[in-house]
């Protein structure tokens, strides 16, 4: 670059932005509003140069990729994680940017520069990519054209409305075109987890229409007849409750045969404590409501109860496990499960929060790294593949929490913190504080202990005098031994051992 770093784009976007630290303080009513509609078109065309910044960066990465003798198959792996970690989102939100992106730049112009004007959103520029993702490259700068090309026509469009109008765009265009989508949507059929709020879980299944509004039909009926019968549960608690005894085959839906990973203190457990518990995958739960599940199961289970409690120890002030090594290669059962309880069962990959998948290396095997809990975090696959990349690096740091640095190949370093474990009590001193007070307490005792002679050092075992009692005394009264000096007879402060 020619230019000095001052004056280099990226410094000038860095100061505008802590100009705007201090807009809207001497403002009036009016001139707020006004504020707060340029500042969202600024969002907006922001966007759009993302968009652009992210389009080029994609195309020199392969570039260099396949200078470097990376395979065609192989090459843009780990920039969608690049992308996403600069703008601090998961990788899978970075790869559908970065997919919007490639849209806007190469088919669909209008929708690229309406982003810039501020006629639409990030949000709503993404659902006119994804209406159009299954349509020709002309079809869909078609649909483009007649969508976006008046940017007079988006004023006032809601999501709805605007991506009915790009549906009904690419029907005309081509007819197929929605039947594509179907069978395109019945491939993407799944079954996700998400935490929810007061120790609850909501389970999703995106189903074929056919499917899902049969699957519901058949829990509201049960929940009719059950309700007809006298059952004192409301109809949603009824089909909740079928649904689970439906999928694990059990009889009862509070008895459940699964493993759930539960780490909680020992003075939680047994009620001396209100330390949070925390569930892996889920978060952190209540005390007492994990004590309740470890009384149910029991109580429940009687003698068939195939529980648990498994130690695992923390340090008291940082919260970290204590470390498990193995000579070899793979993660053993123990090990992985020690790493994804200390991960809390979520992607160390910063900004990511999908579930672990794998356990694996922080500094690679073939490159001396140690199978341990240090050098061990746990990832999604997509995130375990994207550090495979050319380029990649990753070094675990000593810290009072297990903390892994990630380099990526542009040379920006990213820092992934295991998060606090139950039980942990910080202390209320800064630690090099908490180190000086130790030295300075220290400091007499061991200046005292430099003084002593070499015959004061001799042994201590229990029943026998210290050395300077043996030199020539005469024994105590009344006993056979010989008589002991005051220094043995009596501590530092005059206090009878």
């Amino acid at each position: 670059m020619t230019a000095s770093l001052d004056a280099s784009p990226v410094a000038e976007v860095r100061a505008f932005r802590e100009r705007l630290a201090g807009l809207g303080g001497d403002l009036d009513d009016a001139a707020r509003i006004e504020a707060l509609r340029e500042l969202e078109d600024l969002k907006s065309a922001a966007a759009a140069a993302q968009a652009r910044i992210s389009v080029d960066f994609d195309a020199s990465q392969r570039a260099a990729q396949a200078a470097a003798g990376v395979s065609a198959r192989r090459q843009g792996r780990g920039v969608a994680a690049q992308i996403a970690l600069a703008r601090r989102e998961s990788p899978h939100r970075g790869g559908r940017r970065l997919g919007a992106a490639k849209a806007w730049v190469s088919e669909m112009p209008y929708t690229l520069a309406a982003l810039e004007a501020g006629h639409l959103t990030e949000w709503r520029a993404e659902l006119l990519a994804r209406e159009t993702a299954t349509l020709s490259a002309e079809h869909r700068a078609e649909v483009d054209r007649q969508v976006c090309g008046d940017p007079a026509r988006l004023q006032g469009l809601g999501d709805r409305r605007l991506v009915a109008a790009a549906r009904r765009a690419a029907q005309r265009l081509d007819p197929m075109d929605a039947v594509r989508r179907a069978s395109r949507a019945e491939r993407d059929r799944t079954v996700t987890s998400r935490p929810a709020p007061d120790t609850m879980s909501r389970l999703s299944a995106l189903l074929p229409v056919t499917q899902g509004v049969a699957v519901y039909a058949s829990l509201r009926r049960y929940a009719d007849q059950q309700k007809a019968a006298g059952d004192p549960r409301t109809r949603g608690q009824l089909m909740a409750d079928r649904l689970v005894e439906l999928v694990t085959g059990v009889a009862e839906a509070d008895v459940i045969p699964v493993n759930v990973d539960l780490v909680i203190t020992a003075e939680s457990v047994f009620g001396a404590d209100n330390e949070p518990a925390d569930v892996t995958g889920h978060g952190p739960v209540p005390a007492g409501w994990a004590r309740d599940l470890i009384r149910t199961a029991i109580e429940r289970l009687g003698p068939r109860a195939a529980g648990w409690l498994r130690r695992v120890f923390t340090d008291p002030v940082t919260g970290d496990l204590t470390g498990m090594d193995s000579r070899v290669r793979e993660f053993c059962d123990g090990l992985d499960r020690l790493i994804a309880a200390r991960d809390a069962g979520i992607c160390r990959s910063p900004y990511c929060d999908a579930p672990i998948r794998q356990a694996d290396h922080v500094v690679g095997y073939d490159e001396g790294g140690r199978t341990s809990a240090l050098n061990g975090q746990g990832l999604c696959q997509a995130c375990n593949l994207a550090k495979e990349a050319a380029g990649w690096s990753a070094q675990p740091r000593p810290d009072p929490r297990h903390t892994v640095d990630t380099t990526t190949p542009t040379g920006h370093t990213y820092t992934s913190v295991a998060p606090e474990m139950p039980g942990t009590r910080p202390s209320p001193y800064p630690i090099d504080l908490v180190w000086a007070a130790w030295l300075r307490s220290s400091e007499p005792a061991r200046r005292r202990t430099r003084r002593r002679s070499t015959a004061d050092r001799g042994s201590r075992r229990p029943g026998r005098p210290r050395p300077c009692c043996r030199r020539g005394r005469a024994p105590a009264p009344g006993t056979a031994g010989p008589r002991r000096c005051r220094r043995c007879r009596t501590g530092r402060r005059g206090r009878t051992r």
